[in-house]
């Protein structure tokens, strides 16, 4: 039943009437109306993920920290090959006991420089803290097996090494740090000594 206005006939409402184009409201049994879906903002996400990133992040260590770290990898480097140049260099054909130490020295020299290259840009690195000793000791322990490799060989030093590593600066278990130490002693000597027969001190 409809008025002669346009009205339409709701049942249970006083009246039976409803004004023209009115929207008649939901009974009890109606079903709710479904919220409309919000918009997913991309960029906003990424400033709350980087965000939670930073809490509880020491401090940056700042351009002078990396003007410092950098210069000492620089100096790091150059001591090696001062180091490397004191054994037999050899050349490509023909390797000696110092041809591998001067590559890497000249490597770790080369990214020293990257490093003051880039310290105003940089900002993951971290101020010094108590972590920053466990770099110590690793860089302590690297001290420590280039002196005693004229000594005693290399494969004892290395193994002592690579235990250290693993088990106080990496927190492995007992046994995964002691038969990957050995592992490691074992493959490089079959690589370098067995196969490429390069000169290095050892014992066996």
């Amino acid at each position: 039943m409809t008025s002669s206005a346009g009205g339409a006939h709701v049942p249970g409402r006083p009246g039976g009437r409803t004004a023209a184009g009115a929207t008649p409201q939901a009974g009890p049994g109606a079903p709710p109306e479904e919220a409309a879906p919000e918009e997913f903002d991309l960029e906003e996400a990424i400033h709350q993920v980087e965000a939670e990133e930073h809490e509880g992040r020491p401090p940056a260590a700042g351009l002078l920290g990396n003007l410092v770290v950098a210069a000492a990898v620089v100096v790091l480097g150059g001591a090696a090959v001062v180091g490397s140049l004191a054994f037999d260099a050899g050349s490509a054909r023909s390797p000696e006991a110092g041809t591998w130490p001067l590559m890497v020295s000249v490597v770790i020299v080369v990214l020293g420089l990257g490093l003051v290259a880039t310290a105003r840009r940089t900002t993951d690195a971290e101020r010094f803290g108590r972590t920053s000793w466990l770099v110590l000791a690793g860089l302590a322990t690297m001290v420590a097996f280039v002196a005693l490799i004229p000594v005693i060989g290399f494969e004892i030093p290395a193994a002592l090494l690579a235990f250290v590593w693993l088990r106080f600066l990496g927190h492995e278990g007992w046994r995964t740090s002691i038969v990957t130490s050995l592992a490691l002693v074992v493959a490089f000597y079959l690589i370098f000594v067995g196969a490429l027969s390069v000169p290095i001190p050892h014992l066996f």
